[in-house]
């Protein structure tokens, strides 16, 4: 059943990408570029966005088809399935906002945090009810207690907005999407979560097809729709996989370009200089003389030599 519901996720977001792009075309809803990076990437100006929304609809399906056929529709599955939903949809609201005042700016920093937090309470008291407040890595394991929840939404919101932010070039969120996905899948799989492998692998697969139209030259983005979905259903499915920590691993290039960002203003506020030529740290390297299919696929391969890793140690010391 994993392996069917990658091969429909992977046929589905083929197949939704064809009529979605040419609505997206004939309503003339495209991505508007950041200011700072407009030099770069004014031709992608008038690209379709919000392709995040087939990529969604192809997971949740064939997760739903693969989670009855299996006879695994636990309530964890629903929950994460829930969150990933919420979350498309306050991505959604945030392009939306884009396209209709025709400008990259959206909701609010503090409307789409306080959205983010409100869906993150989701799965955090749904661990806090099932007593599972443990974590652990390796040898190491603490008991979190009631501060759970703020464990649970620090890294639900802090994922989603990493991968927002790794949004920034043709095929660099989705190609270290599938990587970091197919690693959760397996880690799943191997602690017999079989519920959650299947969303895994759905979602992995799902972005392996969103790739084909994502790669350079991009025929459509995925969005705030898809970047904010598929961070959060990321942490997600680590948290309610009790695997939390190992998350960081997996998502080494999305933690790097928030990291990246963090230090960016960090100095400048404090100094007055910039360490990054730009930040995210993509652009660095961008305006350092790297081409577009460089980086994305440099960061690719780092995604999945760390992914690599990830599971081999996580099967070793099991």
């Amino acid at each position: 059943m994993i392996s069917v519901a990658g091969l429909i996720a992977l046929i589905l977001c083929l197949l939704f990408a064809i009529p979605y792009i040419d609505f997206m075309k004939k309503k003339a809803y495209s991505q508007y570029i950041r200011e700072e990076v407009a030099s770069m990437h004014a031709y992608k100006e008038k690209t379709p966005t919000t392709g995040g929304v087939f990529i969604v609809l192809s997971i949740l399906t064939a997760s739903m088809v693969a989670l009855f056929m299996a006879q695994t529709f636990t309530t964890r599955a629903m929950i994460v399935l829930m969150t990933l939903i919420f979350y498309t949809f306050t991505g959604f609201e945030d392009d939306i906002k884009k396209i209709k005042a025709h400008h990259n700016l959206g909701l609010s920093a503090r409307a789409k945090l306080l959205l983010q937090i409100a869906v993150a309470m989701l799965p955090a008291f749904y661990i806090i009810f099932s007593n599972q407040t443990q974590v652990t890595f390796l040898n190491f394991s603490f008991d979190l207690g009631m501060l759970y929840p703020v464990f649970v939404v620090f890294m639900m919101v802090g994922a989603s907005n990493a991968l927002n932010l790794t949004d920034g070039l043709d095929g660099l969120a989705a190609s270290s999407s599938v990587f970091a996905f197919l690693a959760c899948a397996i880690i799943c799989f191997l602690n017999d979560n079989i519920d959650l492998a299947i969303i895994s692998i759905a979602a992995s697969a799902a972005c392996l097809g969103f790739l084909y139209f994502n790669k350079k030259p991009a025929k459509i983005f995925m969005g705030d729709t898809g970047s904010l979905a598929l961070g959060g259903l990321l942490a997600t499915i680590a948290i309610m996989g009790k695997f939390e920590l190992w998350l960081i691993p997996v998502a080494i290039v999305f933690i790097c370009e928030t990291l990246s960002v963090m230090i960016q203003v960090t100095s400048f506020k404090l100094t007055g200089k910039r360490v990054f030529k730009m930040s995210p740290i993509h652009h660095h390297f961008e305006l350092s003389g790297w081409s577009e299919n460089k980086i994305v696929i440099v960061f690719s391969l780092i995604t999945f030599v760390s992914c690599l890793l990830t599971v081999l140690i996580y099967y070793f010391k099991a």
